[in-house]
């Protein structure tokens, strides 16, 4: 699956014009052969944007979620995107997919939230595992800070996810998580892990970039920059299962051994 992903903050606070950014993005992304493309955490509205997140958030199937329906279907590939949702009274930071025919396939609320900041602003999702079928691969979800906890990536392994998309909003000095976590987890877990974060100065928070793909053999197929940059790399499949086969890590875990950790 050629997966583009988008490495950009956007214009924070404007949800019209970062539903322009997205369409262009998609159309250079579908260009290149892309049938998936991932965008940053909170893509939709800005990051460090104070109370307006409580102002901009919109439910998962609300007006947003229709318009980047009719842009995939008219480019053709499936979108991830980072979003503020308001599920009645809470606002949860979420991330949606939804595919090439313009249906929403799945929904994470990040479960682990980072710093005050997204305290004070977010309630927490309680959902383990998110995943969906898309073109022959089970892919999952999960929200920047929830992929720096090993065993929350593995219950997505233990579970087949084979792409694991990580909408992003990481920030100095954590450059190590891009740089030498994510293939770490991608290997450990044996699987995919795209990993697409903002860039730039938001408010009090420099995001760093550093976007990637990393494979099952803990290699990047496609790393970006420290600025605003689309990149393009394949999940393939076959990779995949070879990777399993010659890394068990998996198959030879004991679970027994194991209870401490819950």
């Amino acid at each position: 699956m050629r997966t583009a992903l988008l490495q950009s903050s956007g214009r924070p606070g404007s949800v019209a014009e970062n539903l322009k950014v997205l369409d262009a993005a998609a159309g250079r992304a579908a260009a290149a052969g892309a049938t998936l493309l991932t965008a940053p955490e909170m893509f939709l509205t800005g990051y460090a944007i104070g109370d307006d997140i409580a102002r901009l958030a919109e439910p998962a199937d609300g007006d947003s979620a229709d318009a980047i329906a009719d842009l995939a279907t008219r480019h053709g590939l499936a979108i991830a995107y980072g979003y503020p949702e308001r599920d009645g009274g809470t606002v949860h930071n979420s991330a949606q997919l939804i595919s090439a025919t313009g249906d929403r396939l799945a929904n994470h609320r990040k479960a682990h939230l980072f710093g005050g900041f997204e305290r004070d602003h977010f309630t927490p999702g309680e959902q383990a595992v998110v995943q969906a079928e898309l073109g022959g691969l089970t892919v999952g979800l999960m929200i920047c800070y929830d992929v720096e906890f090993p065993e929350y990536v593995r219950a997505h392994a233990l579970a087949g996810t084979d792409l694991l998309l990580v909408p992003t909003a990481n920030m100095h000095p954590f450059q190590l998580v891009a740089e030498s976590m994510i293939p770490v987890r991608a290997w450990e877990n044996q699987m995919y892990v795209a990993y697409a974060n903002r860039v730039g100065q938001e408010g009090e928070f420099e995001f760093f970039g550093l976007s990637a793909l990393a494979g099952p053999d803990g290699i990047a197929r496609a790393r970006a920059g420290r600025g605003e940059e689309l990149v393009v790399a394949d999940a393939d499949p076959a990779l995949l299962a070879a990777s399993r086969e010659a890394n068990p890590y998996l198959k030879d875990r004991r679970p027994g051994l194991y209870g401490s950790l819950v």
